[in-house]
């Protein structure tokens, strides 16, 4: 097998990739064979040491995948040789074979494009837990969507649009809000040419919106949820704007409003039967055409680094995939 290898932690450009024998699947796993794997910030921030989780060196980054099933481990039920798969495993998917405990590994529906199959359990994992099990999204609410053009922030236009809500989309740029137009937005705001708070108060009629959903963080998180209505969510997703926001606490009190965690990994792993119902119902909105993934650019296995910097440097937008 082939893989994309971190010896040290350090920069993306400093990663190799490396030959080395496809280990058989212990007990409990699957052997798949790669057909696409999602390109996260996480991902980055892996490599580079900066994440809230350390592998040890070296290791393989890449947390999600889509592919084929080669060999199946013992004690392996429900799952057989030649069935295509997706796999959240947090490491290891940036190569051409994947070994994944089978309780992380979602059977796909016929027809379901791999490339397609390998961005949705992350981001759209994230955003299904955001919506519907920490924001308790309900028809006809409003949501506001920072960082809209991204990964994470099309999934949350399209999966708000599903809940009924409806969706202000929010980006640096007029064209990525028109990408958000696209892909479902009902109103856009620039936030680096007009004030956000004051977009907000505008756009509902000085009521506020009633759930955000924040993987972008940094200068425009306090804007945003002065701008939240009556007991609305604010969903802490990321910071991939750089700065981890400091929210004064009168904010929530004086809006009975709740700033709400959303760590989708560690609620798969604790909760494997609930994420594995919200799964099942995205893929059904997938094949529907109700949510309609964007993979906007795909990278060979050599110029996954170079993928993980666009991420870095905000190039992207929908989703990207590096196809070993």
């Amino acid at each position: 097998m082939r893989a994309l290898t971190c010896t040290a932690f350090d920069q993306p450009e400093t990663l190799t990739v490396l030959d080395t024998p496809t280990p058989a699947p212990a007990p409990g796993e699957v052997t798949i064979e790669v057909h696409a794997a999602g390109v996260n910030y996480p991902d980055a921030l892996m490599v580079m040491g900066q994440y809230q989780v350390r592998p040890p060196l070296p290791f393989t980054p890449g947390a999600e995948a889509a592919g084929i099933i080669t060999a199946v481990g013992e004690g392996v039920r429900g799952l057989s040789v030649g069935q295509r798969v997706a796999a959240f495993t947090g490491t290891g998917a940036f190569a051409t074979h994947l070994n994944a405990p089978a309780a992380a590994v979602m059977p796909l529906p016929d027809g379901m494009d791999l490339g397609v199959a390998a961005t949705l359990p992350l981001a759209y994992g994230t955003v299904m837990h955001a919506l519907i099990d920490r924001g308790q999204v309900r028809a006809g609410e409003t949501l506001l969507v920072l960082g809209a053009a991204g990964g994470v922030g099309l999934a949350a236009i399209m999966i708000g649009k599903a809940l009924g809500a409806r969706v202000i989309a929010a980006a640096s740029t007029d064209e990525k809000l028109e990408l958000a137009r696209q892909h479902g937005a009902d109103e856009v705001i620039n936030y680096e040419q007009t004030d956000l708070k004051d977009a907000l108060k505008a756009l509902t009629g000085k009521q506020g919106v009633d759930v955000i959903l924040d993987p972008v963080g940094d200068r425009w998180a306090e804007s945003a949820f002065r701008s939240v209505a009556w007991g609305g969510r604010y969903l802490v997703i990321g910071f991939a704007g750089g700065e981890i926001p400091r929210l004064p606490l009168n904010l929530p009190l004086l809006k009975g409003a709740s700033v709400v965690g959303v760590f989708w990994g560690e609620f798969a792993r604790r909760d494997p039967a609930g994420n594995a119902r919200n799964l099942a119902r995205l893929a059904g909105w997938v094949m529907d055409g109700t949510v309609r993934p964007l993979v906007s650019e795909r990278y060979t296995l050599e110029d996954g680094p170079r993928a993980m910097r666009d991420l870095l440097e905000r190039r992207v937008t929908g989703k990207v995939i590096i196809t070993p």
